[in-house]
């Protein structure tokens, strides 16, 4: 989930800017399970050029050269893509569904957990050798990558559901309404201050516009083994 290439402004939402962030926001609680979208209540990490509220759902383009990458083959650190970030309690989950037109190398989205600058996850779409992939993004210090192809999801809306039980964070994924694929399985230290919520990426141009349809927090899986 990283580009070679890196290298109107939003009206109507209320979520606020980072600033200089602890543990990737200032702000933010989990909503617990209420199901209530948490867009008020969440704090842009890298506020995107352009953020449009649309009812209940929100509306995001992105900057050109935009990425979350440390280090791994590409040999440099991106930090400057967007994502909407609330606090990530240990026992809940976090879904985000989504619809894009994935055309460029390298535009994603999905789901980012947040530990700092150089602990952190996302996990969701990418556009990669013009095919729609889902993967995910583990960085401690440095970045790994998995991915594994989607042509189905094409033009399909997405959820995103990375689950925190213990030390371990479980990524899941489905199109539509259709059954939960199992993503990623990774550490995330117990006792570590997290925030995580939507984020979206373009490293290889401008104007990737995402539709965020949903963004709720909940109750974690049960088990490893059994789905939301």
């Amino acid at each position: 989930m990283a580009g070679t290439g890196h290298g109107r402004q939003g009206v109507g939402v209320r979520a606020r800017d980072a600033g200089t962030p602890r543990a990737g926001c200032e702000k933010g609680r989990a909503v617990g399970s209420s199901g209530i979208a948490p867009w008020d209540e969440a704090v842009w990490l890298n506020r995107p050029p352009a953020v449009e509220r649309d009812g209940n759902e929100l509306v995001v383009t992105t900057a050109g050269g935009s990425d979350f990458w440390r280090r791994t083959s590409y040999g440099f650190i991106r930090d400057n893509g967007h994502a909407l970030l609330a606090d990530f309690q240990v026992g809940t989950a976090v879904e985000v569904t989504f619809e894009a037109d994935f055309t460029a190398l390298y535009d994603q989205a999905g789901v980012m957990v947040r530990v700092d600058e150089r602990t952190w996850v996302k996990a969701g779409v990418e556009a990669t050798d013009g095919t729609p992939h889902l993967g995910a993004v583990v960085t401690h210090d440095a970045s790994d990558w998995s991915l594994a192809p989607v042509p189905d999801w094409a033009d399909k809306p997405v959820t995103v559901r990375a689950s925190r039980s213990g030390d371990a964070l479980t990524i899941r994924a489905r199109s539509g309404d259709g059954p939960w694929r199992m993503v990623r399985l990774a550490h995330l230290p117990p006792d570590a201050t997290t925030t995580a919520g939507p984020f979206c990426c373009s490293p290889q141009r401008a104007g990737l516009q995402v539709r965020f349809t949903r963004f709720t927090f909940g109750q974690a899986d049960a088990g490893l083994h059994e789905g939301p």
